[in-house]
């Protein structure tokens, strides 16, 4: 693997993909293929554009081991080289891990995003133990998940530290564990891409960052990328503006509606459904939202100047 390489194409506004489940709620493999192929219509092509596949908010979780590996090759197969596709693991142990590590880089993705093993209850030497053997495990750039909100999830600026070595690991996904300052992480800006997981890219990027995540760039990657853009060019304070005016409303209606069903697929499904491109219910037990929820998302996404179909 070529580290710098890797590293160039991780970076940008990378985009949190849902997964297409059918009535059964089993994996609808053609529609992910098609809504990949809308996804890169809609712009996310090219360098500074990732797709990121089996996440969180894609239920990765959900997913059997079956059916993840055969979903990262289903939209590497149809990006066609087009954007560069990343999956993701989630709280497995190193074996494990390892082993995924190998499927997914067979599958021709680009990185993995990775969480830590939480159910091992991992110290911070353990940390450096599963990262350091997954980086020498594995052949594929690993975005680490600082998950510092789950109970043994948190990896601190100095642990961060001692992975410089670590060849395979390229990108941060960064928020500051409680008693640290988001700034703390940023002396490794030219190691590992650090990737903005505060709801404020708008600083990650003066202070050297390299990306962003957000819910409902599938849906309408244009706005996110525009965003990048006046990054880019220093524009900042029209950059927050716009962020604040947008993601923000979005992000107080998922957390009123997480409290009735959780998971974090079903405000992204609603925004993809009402965007045009219905890519089916979320798992069990995360309830669709419901058509209140629904028609009140659409309402904030047209109050926000969103091109929502028939508005």
């Amino acid at each position: 693997m070529d580290r710098e390489a890797t590293k160039a194409q991780i970076q940008g506004v990378i985009a949190t993909v849902p997964t297409a489940f059918d009535s059964k709620y089993e994996v609808d493999y053609g529609l992910m293929a098609e809504a990949t192929e809308v996804w890169i219509e809609r712009g996310l092509k090219g360098q500074g554009s990732v797709l990121k596949v089996a996440a969180a908010m894609g239920e990765g979780p959900q997913l059997r081991d079956s059916e993840w590996g055969r979903l990262l090759e289903t939209v590497v197969t149809a990006a066609k080289g087009r954007v560069p596709v990343m999956g993701a693991i989630h709280y497995k142990d190193t074996m494990r891990s390892i082993e995924d590590a190998k499927i997914a880089k067979d599958a021709g993705v680009a990185g993995l995003q990775v969480s830590p093993p939480v159910f091992n209850q991992p110290s911070q030497e353990d940390m450096l133990r599963y990262f350091g053997a997954l980086s020498d495990g594995s052949d594929v750039g690993i975005l680490i998940y600082n998950t510092h909100w789950l109970t043994f999830g948190g990896i601190y600026p100095e642990t961060f530290r001692k992975m410089k070595d670590f060849e395979s690991i390229v990108a941060i996904k960064w928020s500051p564990p409680e008693g640290y300052k988001f700034e703390e992480i940023f002396d490794l800006k030219d190691t590992f891409n650090i990737i903005d997981n505060t709801n404020n890219p708008m600083e990650c990027h003066k202070m050297g960052g390299h990306g962003f995540l957000s819910e409902g760039v599938d849906a309408y990657p244009t706005f996110f990328l525009n965003i990048w853009s006046m990054m880019e060019a220093g524009r900042y304070d029209e950059a927050n503006s716009e962020w604040e005016r947008t993601v923000q409303p979005m992000r107080d209606f998922d957390a009123r509606t997480g409290k009735i069903s959780g998971g974090e697929g079903r405000m992204e499904k609603g925004i993809s459904e009402i965007m045009g491109l219905p890519m089916g219910p979320p798992r069990p037990p995360s309830m669709p939202l419901n058509k209140a929820e629904m028609a009140e998302l659409r309402q904030i996404l047209i109050d926000i100047g969103w091109p929502v179909p028939n508005a």
